[in-house]
Order: C-alpha cells, then structure tokens, then sequence
C-alpha cells in the first residue's frame, strides 16, 4: 500500500521508472476525500493500520501526474461509514464518539488506475528495445 510509504511520491515515481511505455499501473488503496480530523492524521497506530497515511483523492490523482502517468483514475469501491470509523477508531485511545461522525464518508477503499504514456523514457536507455 502506498499510503504506508512516508516518500508517496518517490514510490509512485518508482513505479512509473520500471514500467515499460505503454505500461499500466494499477493498486488498490486507501484514500481521504475531504477534510480529516487532525487526531486522525497524528495518530501512529492509525498510520499502521493504512489510515493516517492515506492521501486525499485529489492529491493522489496529481502526485501520479506528477511522476508522469496519464489517463489516471480514482474508482472508490467502498466508501467507510460511522460504524467502520468507529471499529477503526476504538483501539487508538481517541474520542470515538466524537470523531467518528467527523469521518463519515471520508475515507474509502478504491482501485488506483493510470498509464505510462507509450512515448515516455525516464533514462536515456530505458525504451530501448
């Protein structure tokens, strides 16, 4: 998972170095969409357990531009709910009932898509051959 990297950007832009041109790349992960309570960012064991770490879906889909991808899409499978804030919440020590209605809605699982454009070399020999 890519939110568990503390250097997002130099791991996306890894992986657009070793694809081929033309190449996909795809994950699944977990994204932010809106503001997120800073409790929730600061905590460690929700960093571990893929939260904290998560990118809001804007910045993701910019910092995967950045590196270089193309046709870049953010297709969220599953948006979380009070209930699964509050079942991710309960063992971090934080206020549970008055954050996990702050989080509604906020965080999803979704499948990360984009494309090295076929024309693209990040060295002076990575498209020979």
């Amino acid at each position: 998972m890519i939110n568990l990297s503390t250097d997002k950007d130099a791991v996306l832009r890894e992986a657009f170095r070793v694809l081929k041109p033309g190449g996909r790349f795809g994950v699944s992960d977990v994204i932010v969409r809106g503001e997120v309570p800073a409790a929730i960012r600061r905590s460690m064991e929700l960093w571990v357990g893929c939260i904290a770490g998560a990118l809001e879906e804007e910045d993701y889909a910019y910092r995967l531009r950045t590196a270089g991808f193309t046709d870049v899409e953010l297709d969220p499978w599953r948006v979380y709910d009070v209930e699964d804030a509050r079942r991710f919440l309960t063992e971090s020590g934080l206020d549970v009932d008055a954050l996990a209605p702050q989080v509604q809605g906020r965080f999803a699982s979704a499948f990360i898509r984009a494309r090295k454009p076929a024309d693209a070399c990040c060295e002076t020999d990575c498209c020979a051959k």
